[in-house]
């Protein structure tokens, strides 16, 4: 029996073709970026679809446990790989892999990460979602030298949830993922044990993002050439294919693009959110749409038992089909779907409200958050360990039609509302990074317990945050 999971594609998810098909109709979404760089390679390498099998990462075993707590080595170093068959593109890579190893965690047992730079310049690393020390935060000023190594403390204190791990230097970050710079970081919670949710290798951490593979291999960074990103990736690969069996599959779906939306739906199969960026959610949500800003993630029931062998689900983004999924086998299924999965914690007093302004400005071609751009020497917020916060988030770029998000380190939120109306079940769990269209403002609260010290917000299409749009708090 073979097996695999869904990936998720483009601007909107799809079925169609081969075997006994479904299909669905997709739709499209304009994305919108303004911004400076300069030119790349010329024709993009042509990809012939569904002709590779979708990877799924390798979990990364821990060098040594002591005391309780798991030791981890990554290495951050040139490397290169097979995006178009046929071609061989320099990237760079977590120990060497386009797609970094998955680090799966368990909460209450704490790891160190030990990263060692091979790199020609220096880098960092951020635990996306993580609640962890300041020192260990990933903070853009606080880098690793070439040939130098920085041992990153993480206490997974917090629920289980899919996060992710990525470069975080400042001027260098957006250039940095899109090379290669991303992994999964998944905690595991015996507080799951009983809901019987699909797991082991039915449990599919699954990575969307767009790149520009010029034809001669290169993989092309600019900025301005942000729409000529058309090649989809799951899992590092283009537009693959994923067998798996007539059962239940756990999906766990990050955008790990610099700029792109995912819109996502899915014809001929059940999809069903359970999670969003901070864990479970109260209950689950069938949806019809499932949308991604980068950053974010959904994890997803699948359910294939219903789909005869032989079927084939193909996703789609709204520039065409991105992967399929061929059911191959008979299986059996002893996972479960329940009707209730975890409350949420409550919300709390808050004390404080912030505004927080996020806009273009054509005359510097800046991205600025309250009119400023960042300055790591300049404290932009000081909050009181263990306040809680309302955050007003309003997204001004009217005149450009550009669309933000915010990610606040150190902190899980909950999304209040956006513009006056509350978020749609499947946005109202735990949240660390939330999508503000233009002309919107959306109300987060949070609280900020857990550790002392200085941490970034920003906006997490990278290119904005790298040309200024990221400020600072500290929990004093």
């Amino acid at each position: 029996m073979t097996l695999g999971g869904l990936a998720a594609g483009g601007a909107v998810l799809l079925p169609g073709c081969g075997g006994r098909t479904t299909s669905g109709r997709a739709t499209h979404t304009a994305h919108h970026h303004h911004g400076a760089g300069g030119g790349g390679a010329g024709r993009a390498a042509a990809v012939d679809p569904f002709t590779v099998p979708m990877p799924v990462p390798p979990v990364l075993r821990p060098t040594a446990v002591l005391g309780g707590m798991e030791v981890y080595d990554v290495a951050v170093r040139h490397t290169t790989t097979e995006i178009v068959p046929g071609l061989t593109t320099p990237v760079l890579g977590y120990n060497g892999r386009f797609v970094g190893p998955t680090i799966r965690a368990r909460r209450g047992r704490p790891a160190v990460v030990r990263v060692r730079n091979e790199m020609h310049h220096a880098t960092n690393v951020h635990l996306h979602g993580g609640v962890v020390p300041a020192s260990s935060d990933g903070h853009p000023s606080d880098a690793i030298t070439p040939g130098g190594w920085r041992a990153y403390h993480y206490p997974n204190r917090q629920r289980g949830a899919t996060l992710w791990y990525h470069d975080h230097s400042h001027h260098m970050e957006a250039e940095h993922v899109y090379r290669g710079l991303h992994g999964f970081y998944l905690i595991d919670d015996d507080a799951e044990r009983d809901l019987r949710l699909p797991s082991g290798r039915y449990d599919i951490p699954i990575m969307l993002r767009d790149a520009l593979v010029g034809d001669d291999g290169t993989l092309v960074f600019d900025p301005a050439r942000w729409a000529d990103r058309r090649t989809i990736l799951v899992n590092g690969k283009p537009q693959p294919v994923l067998r798996v069996a007539a059962r239940r599959y756990r999906l766990r779906l990050l955008n790990a693009s610099a700029h792109r939306i995912f819109r996502l739906a899915l014809a001929g199969a059940d999809l069903v959110q359970i999670a969003s960026d901070g864990g479970l959610l109260p209950a689950p949500v069938p949806r019809s749409e499932l949308s991604l800003t980068p950053a974010e993630r959904a994890e997803i029931v699948v359910d294939f038992r219903q789909q005869p062998v032989g079927t084939r689900l193909v996703l789609e983004d709204t520039s065409g089909p991105v992967l399929a999924f061929d059911v191959a086998a008979e299986a059996d299924d002893d996972s479960r779907l329940p009707d209730r999965l975890r409350a949420l914690p409550p919300l709390g007093t808050a004390t404080t409200v912030r505004d927080v302004t996020l806009s273009f400005n054509p005359g510097s071609t800046t991205f600025t958050i309250n009119g400023q751009v960042f300055d790591a020497a300049r404290v932009d917020a000081r909050i009181p360990l263990g306040s809680t916060e309302i955050w007003r988030v309003t997204n001004a770029d009217t005149a450009f039609g550009i669309t933000h998000n915010l990610h606040l380190h150190l902190v899980q939120f909950r999304v209040l509302d956006r513009d006056g109306v509350p978020p749609g079940p499947g946005e109202a769990g735990l949240k660390d990074t939330v999508a503000v269209p233009p002309g919107s403002t959306v109300r987060v609260q949070a609280t900020f317990t857990g550790f002392t010290g200085r941490y970034v917000y920003h906006c997490h299409f990278l290119e904005h945050a790298q040309a200024g749009m990221m400020a600072q708090f500290e929990v004093v």
